[in-house]
């Protein structure tokens, strides 16, 4: 049988305005407790393009610059079975939601929320159900998702303006 993965903590800073979204966080990333470990995912070489920091700064600071412009950053999945690092491998029936109720309640500031990639928002809508928050999906800043680096900044970019 296949080892149950088990997800990471958010990072959410005070009074966070967006959540970003993922769908579990890779191998890299579990194996290092970073989100987005993986060097050639674009997560932090968006953002820090975004909020002004270096995607190569050390994590602790690339934390604490997404904290002090109110992004927090979660995955759909708090558990799941899955070989390898792609969401298409994950197993269906062992994905088992984080607890979102208990994060927006903690969390009353969030306005919005941003899908990263299609696999967090069809996993997010089948299993936690309706978001009664505006939401959208952005390019999936993994390195699975081939479209161009200046596409997926303009789409992220469009999205945290919005």
């Amino acid at each position: 049988m296949t080892e149950l993965l088990h997800g990471l903590d958010p990072i959410v800073g005070t009074a966070p305005r967006v959540l970003i979204l993922g769908n579990m966080p890779s191998v890299m990333s579990l194996s290092s407790g970073q989100y987005y470990g993986n060097p050639r995912n674009a997560f932090w070489r968006i953002t820090g393009t975004l909020f002004g920091f270096s995607a190569d700064a050390p994590y602790p600071e690339r934390v604490a610059a997404l904290c002090a412009h109110h992004v927090a950053v979660w995955d759909v999945l708090r558990s799941c079975r899955r070989v390898g690092s792609l969401d298409s491998a994950v197993e269906r029936d062992s994905m088992v939601p984080n607890a979102f109720d208990v994060f927006f309640t903690e969390h009353p500031t969030v306005e919005r929320v941003l899908f990263n990639g299609a696999a967090a928002e069809a996993n997010y809508r089948r299993l936690v159900g309706a978001l009664l928050l505006p939401s959208v999906r952005v390019p999936s800043s993994s390195p699975a998702q081939t479209m161009r680096y200046e596409n997926k900044l303009a789409a992220w970019r469009e999205a945290l303006d919005g």
